[in-house]
């Protein structure tokens, strides 16, 4: 019998270790973060396990704070899924229509954003001007949303007629963030803390504003610079929140990818909503189409998301059951590349 036992015993052990890559593989592939330089945290999820889960590097060079799978790094764009989330759970509880004109919501707009509607930020076929591009070029200080709000109330110009084609826009983020304050009734922050971080069990994952909670396990950004890692976490852009603004961990970030195959915090239609094609996209690498906060190739949904000091990704293949994520604080290398490698390994066995 104890025969029997060590050998099955040692059957699914060589099992286990043939589901996946070899984890020197996946550390060779990670060598660029690891070691005394910024970090990265990497995590890999098939079938609702996490089968990898590892930090890589400092979340904080000065006093050598090691990464781990708690550090809050700032998500920058893939915020945006969780602020389409907040607009489509506003929706389902009636509270507003995807089809609502924004200037319902933000009658400080001028005449020439009247067609533009919610669903139109949503999916980047506004036409809104870049505010980057409104703001002065020797701006040092931050912007607000509602510093933004008023450079797009006072800009006549638009890129094209709403709804007729694509331009990825932050500026429609953060005014849909303003947007789920105004029929909500609560601040941003709030809002996605009691109606998506809580119940979800993401506790350590907020929407950073300065002079609110600090960020627990809080990683700092760093850029590269003739040969040495200097801080850089804050630029004028990095006060808006709507279009990027939380920090999370790869530990949190495990939950949300689990309530995005359920209907635990979004119905059937609201998910279905957000990852399937609302316009189409051209010119972007490995984008087809944008969803309501996810790009879609094929049958991938991922983001990217980039602020100084900061470059992140989140991949999932739904069919497969399977996410990866690498989270960064470091202006370079992209993870996007390393991300899907990863992903494929798995997706090989």
């Amino acid at each position: 019998m104890r025969t029997f036992a060590l050998l099955l015993s040692l059957l699914l052990c060589a099992t286990s270790r043939a589901a996946s890559p070899d984890t020197a593989d996946i550390d060779a592939m990670m060598k660029a973060y690891q070691g005394d330089v910024p970090s990265a945290s990497l995590l890999v999820i098939k079938d609702g396990k996490a089968v990898l889960r590892k930090s890589y590097g400092l979340a904080v060079l000065e006093s050598h704070e090691v990464a781990t799978p708690k550090t809050n790094y700032r998500l920058a764009s893939v915020s945006k899924q969780f602020t389409a989330a907040g607009i489509l759970l506003l929706s389902e509880r009636g509270k507003l229509s995807l089809d609502d004109r924004v200037r319902r919501w933000l009658p400080e707009l001028n005449a020439a954003h009247d067609a533009i509607t919610i669903r139109q930020l949503l999916d980047h076929s506004g036409g809104l001007i870049d505010y980057e591009d409104l703001m002065p070029a020797d701006a040092t200080d931050q912007i607000s949303d509602a510093g933004v709000l008023k450079l797009l109330a006072a800009e006549p110009r638009s890129y094209f007629p709403p709804g007729t084609s694509y331009r990825y826009s932050n500026g429609g983020y953060v005014l849909l963030g303003l947007i789920i304050e105004r029929a909500s009734g609560q601040t941003l922050p709030d809002f996605l803390r009691r109606n998506i971080f809580q119940p979800l069990g993401m506790t350590h994952t907020l929407l950073y504003e300065r002079g609110g909670p600090e960020v627990p396990h809080r990683a700092y950004g760093y850029s590269e610079e003739n040969g040495r890692w200097t801080r850089t976490d804050q630029s004028p852009t990095s006060a808006t929140r709507g279009d990027g603004g939380i920090y999370s961990s790869i530990d949190d970030m495990a939950k949300w990818d689990a309530a995005l195959y359920d209907r635990r915090l979004l119905s059937d239609a609201s998910r279905t909503a957000a990852f399937s094609a609302q316009n189409k996209v051209t010119g972007e690498e490995d984008v087809d189409s944008y969803g309501f906060g996810w790009r879609i190739h094929g049958d991938v949904r991922w983001h990217s998301g980039e602020t100084q000091g900061f470059r992140n990704v989140i991949i999932r293949w739904p069919k497969q059951h399977l996410t990866v994520m690498m989270l960064t604080n470091r202006n370079d290398p992209e993870p996007y590349h390393t991300a899907l490698a990863i992903g494929e390994k798995f997706l090989q066995r």
